[in-house]
């Protein structure tokens, strides 16, 4: 059985279950709760702290964890990235407060820099030949400029509406951070085949997000036009109708590519269009 290490709470615990969820993998509320035990794939799930769970996958305490790239990258502790998981999205910025007239990186020489990520920063900051002070704060960084205990800052940001809250600007984008699937390195043969199961389940997933399920009728005489507007998978399935000369078209579009692509159907002809959401895609 594996185990699985996710934030204990938060929108990355919410998200992380609803994936689970999705995989057919039901998940006990973590309230009060170190351990569950799932139903539907043999897996216990351990709720820890997000910048436990490197430490906790490479220490062989947990097979696997959900993660956000920037913890990984932070803790540096010796993980696989098995697949990033395309929710979570964030980056980590430098900030400077609203009042200051940024002229570059170049500001940062000889100032304070508070932060929780220092390891990070300190790589950046060293690639650019920069020499600044980094003050490693847990929590609330956002505010150590306006107490004087920083210049700058070196955190995460989703909307920025922290930052314009606090009198900050955002100045340089350092990192871009996601959730990914982090393993132990030192899985076994047998640990490493029901990760593969798991990760087939996920894969599914989300390769249909974002994806619609386009069923129409058409004219046969036009069939050819509507192949090359509307290519599947492989190719449209094309199914005859009762009707003498007429066919369905089924096919798979992405949403971005779909009004797009239905008003050109429509131009040729296509009838009865229905689009339908898509909850899994096995290739």
């Amino acid at each position: 059985m594996l185990k699985i290490a996710i934030q204990a709470k938060g929108r990355l615990n919410e998200q992380s279950i609803e994936l689970l969820a999705e995989a057919g993998i039901r998940v006990a509320e973590s309230k009060r709760k170190l351990i569950s035990r799932a139903e539907g794939f043999p897996l216990e799930v351990l709720y820890l702290r997000d910048d436990d769970i490197p430490q906790a996958v490479a220490m062989g305490v947990a097979d696997l964890g959900i993660v956000g790239m920037n913890e990984v990258a932070e803790k540096g502790f010796p993980v696989e990235e098995v697949m990033r998981l395309g929710f979570g999205d964030c980056r980590i910025s430098l900030a400077v407060p609203n009042t200051v007239d940024y002229p570059g990186l170049a500001f940062f020489n000889g100032k304070r820099v508070a932060t929780s990520y220092p390891k990070i920063l300190s790589r950046f900051f060293a690639e650019q030949g920069i020499q600044a002070e980094i003050h490693t704060i847990e929590g609330s960084v956002e505010i150590a400029p306006a107490v004087g205990m920083a210049d700058a800052i070196f955190d995460i940001v989703s909307s920025g509406g922290t930052l314009i809250s606090n009198g900050l600007v955002e100045v340089e984008k350092v990192f871009y951070s996601e959730s990914v699937l982090i393993a132990s390195p030192s899985l076994g043969d047998a640990a490493r085949q029901e990760i593969g199961q798991l990760t087939f389940r996920f894969r599914s997933i989300l390769e249909s997000r974002g994806m619609k399920y386009v069923l129409m009728n058409l004219p046969k005489e036009r069939l050819d036009e509507a192949i090359r507007i509307l290519p599947g998978m492989r190719s449209p399935t094309v199914l005859p109708l009762a009707q003498e000369g007429w066919c369905s078209i089924h096919a798979v579009i992405s949403e971005e590519q779909l009004w797009e692509r239905i008003e050109r159907l429509k131009a040729i002809g296509a009838e009865g269009i229905l689009v339908l959401a898509l909850e899994n895609m096995i290739r």
